[in-house]
């Protein structure tokens, strides 16, 4: 199922016009491992300023990332391509959800111009689910993956992509494109789907990783979840084994938190023990590189875990 909802014909409507009339749902208190510092730093303000200069969106704002006080500071920024509204109606998310406008032809180029502002080794791309689009939008990922080689040829660069469920030969597209890391989350184990992402397909979402690897055996390979939303410890760790059977290099694990009571509740906070827990039990099933904390998102020191995760394939390979 897509849920896909028209904003245009009526601006003022709500964020999340699917979500108005659900009930409230709450959620326990925050402990205090899951607190951070509000961003009021000169470095912040830096970011921000070239992110708006470029008319460009990011998933730290839209996502409501609570790292990303620490990452503007340092000018790391993860660019949000394709606009700032998307076609699914994922119960954690909190971007905005409806109908999209038409793709921006100078998006590519006006990433690459901020990644070169903002002087970045290492670039994280994603975007917001275009079910709208033939192609799911995987042109135009290659599109700006083109642009910031042209622009920047020493900068890395990880995308972070959609499913392109039903989108045949989406795919191919990307992967041609060549960037370094090729990410796609599951966000949460199969049994928590139909109520946390209906709109996606848990083993699609695991085929499309292991058809990476098949397609170019040298790119790194990276996905995630959240742990707080009913999940099962037994169904994380085959969570583990279904992304190692596709080949996949790299593995997130964060706290969910809950961006609005309209929102899938936080069923439990994970104490940051229980993370250590889980990294040492993925790297025994052979992840190249694993990050598990409350506070750890897809692209939070994405730069530094790249070179941890070169690193770790060299060892290897000797």
């Amino acid at each position: 199922m897509v849920v896909i909802v028209d904003t245009i014909s009526n601006p003022l409507r709500p964020r999340h016009p699917e979500k108005v009339n659900r009930p409230d749902s709450a959620s326990p208190p925050k402990p205090d491992w899951i607190r951070v510092r509000a961003p009021n730093t000169r470095g912040y303000a830096d970011t921000r300023n070239i992110v708006r200069a470029n008319g460009l969106h990011t998933v730290c704002e839209e996502a409501g990332c609570p790292n990303i006080g620490e990452c503007w500071d340092k000018k790391h920024a993860t660019f949000m391509i394709m606009g700032d509204t998307c076609t699914r109606a994922c119960a954690f998310c909190n971007v905005k959800t409806g109908m999209p406008n038409a793709l921006d032809a100078a998006e590519p180029e006006n990433v690459a111009e901020a990644v070169a502002k903002l002087g970045l080794a290492h670039v994280v791309i994603t975007s917001v689910d275009r079910d709208d689009l033939a192609d799911g939008g995987a042109e135009h990922f290659a599109q700006t993956i083109r642009a910031i080689r042209a622009a920047c040829p020493s900068t890395t660069i990880e995308i972070l992509t959609p499913d392109f469920l039903r989108k045949e030969g989406a795919l191919e597209i990307v992967v041609a494109a060549r960037p370094d890391v090729f990410n796609h989350n599951l966000e949460t184990v199969p049994s928590r789907y139909l109520t946390v992402r209906p709109g996606a397909r848990y083993f699609h979402s695991i085929r499309l990783l292991q058809r990476v690897k098949e397609l170019d055996p040298t790119i790194f390979t990276k996905s995630g979840i959240m742990v707080g939303l009913g999940e099962e410890r037994h169904e994380v760790q085959q969570v583990m084994d279904d992304l190692r059977s596709g080949d996949v290099d790299f593995l997130t694990i964060g706290q969910y938190l809950q961006p609005t009571r309209k929102h899938h509740a936080v069923m439990r906070y994970v104490p940051p023990d229980e993370f250590s827990s889980y990294e040492k039990v993925a790297y025994t099933k052979g992840f190249l590189m694993v990050s598990a904390s409350p506070l750890t998102r897809s692209s939070h020191h994405a730069g530094e875990d790249f070179a941890r995760l070169k690193a770790a394939r060299a060892a290897t390979a000797r």
